[in-house]
């Protein structure tokens, strides 16, 4: 997967993006596995998981070239080059750097908390604005912006529940961004069944909000 709307495309399509964060990125491989399996086709490994960018390109490597694979708390032009070099396909940030966004090779969602930042991230290019942290916020105050932003589109990420997400999409989130809620102890070697559960738990709350 190489094109920029074809990466975003599969980002939305996917829904749910599983954001993989730990001390180490040691089982990051079995994660993910579980979530593809699940019908979870976009994840997000964290540069702040010790060997996070050799676990992108082992990802890249180990599943299907339709499971978008991307790159979270990038904030330096380094991050974005070690990550895109080792094979992943967007980019996400916990901030806004509009040089950036409009210098990256492939998609960059930036993170971004008001309606001034969000619509500074989107006229810098983003293909993805990253609403963050979404849960103080709450799918209300998505639906209020988008009353007179209804152009921007959005992936709200942080703190956001299972039981949540159908909530963020009827409020007119493109995608969500779901770290330890749906992970849980996965990421470091917990239990894998309980993460299979939770992960065919999102893919139906997509579905509803979608049907």
């Amino acid at each position: 997967m190489t094109d920029r709307s074809e990466t975003t495309a599969a980002v939305i399509r996917s829904g749910i993006v599983a954001i993989l964060r730990a001390p180490s990125a040691d089982y990051f491989s079995a994660v993910a596995e579980v979530l593809v399996d699940s019908g979870i086709t976009a994840m997000e490994v964290t540069l702040t998981s010790r060997g996070a960018v050799e676990a992108i390109a082992g990802l890249r490597r180990q599943l299907p070239a339709s499971v978008a694979i991307g790159a979270g708390t990038v904030l330096t032009a380094d991050d974005a080059k070690a990550a895109v070099d080792a094979g992943a396909e967007f980019l996400v940030s916990p901030v806004i750097d509009a040089e950036l966004v409009a210098g990256s090779e492939v998609p960059f969602y930036p993170g971004t908390s008001t309606p001034t930042e969000m619509y500074a991230a989107y006229r810098a290019g983003a293909e993805l604005v990253k609403l963050f942290p979404a849960a103080g916020l709450g799918p209300s105050f998505l639906r209020d912006v988008r009353g007179p932003l209804p152009q921007i589109p959005v992936m709200p990420t942080g703190g956001i529940k299972i039981e949540d997400i159908a909530d963020w999409l009827f409020a007119g989130a493109k995608a969500v961004g779901v770290g330890s809620p749906l992970i849980g102890d996965a990421a470091t070697g917990g239990n894998m069944h309980a993460l299979a559960a939770r992960a065919r738990h999102a893919v139906s709350a997509v579905a509803f909000a979608r049907s």
